[in-house]
């Protein structure tokens, strides 16, 4: 399986079902060239013009499996951004 090809498979939380978005890329350990985590970027913000949430690091451990369509992940999700900004 290539790069190509994980990434148009969409990352989805086992339980709950979350798309947390596609795979953009990996990340290998140096001594046995094994693939470490998993690496989505962020979705951006205001059509990027402000920047992007940060990036999503899943470790290999969490990939449950991988199908013809989606990854399903198993870990706990980072703490949710506060929805509500406010402008100075």
């Amino acid at each position: 399986m290539t790069l190509l090809e994980l990434h148009e498979k969409d990352v989805i939380h086992a339980q709950t079902g979350e798309n947390l978005g596609r795979i953009d890329d990996l990340a290998f350990d140096r001594a046995t060239a094994r693939i470490e985590s998993l690496i989505l970027h962020g979705r951006p913000r205001a059509l990027g013009l402000l920047g992007r949430d940060q990036d999503l690091v899943v470790p290999w451990a969490a990939v449950r499996s991988i199908g013809a369509d989606v990854v399903m992940v198993e870990m706990p999700l980072p703490a949710a951004a506060d929805k509500r900004r406010r402008w100075r």
